[in-house]
């Protein structure tokens, strides 16, 4: 047996589980380096430090 819906679900009753699917900004953080702001966790674009180390050697 399958599972099968009791009634009809309306197309606004659908849409309301999907309404809340909205993008949101991404939490930028100062790197503890440059000041620059980039994103939490990852590797500073612009002098590729990571945790206070050089993980990208820049020119």
């Amino acid at each position: 047996m399958s599972i099968c819906p009791k009634n009809k679900s309306s197309k606004g009753r659908r849409d309301k589980r999907r309404a809340n699917w909205k993008m949101t900004a991404p939490n930028l953080v100062k790197c503890s380096k440059c000041g620059e702001l980039m994103m939490s966790h990852r590797v500073c674009k612009n002098c590729g430090t990571y945790n206070k180390k050089e993980i990208i050697a820049q020119d």
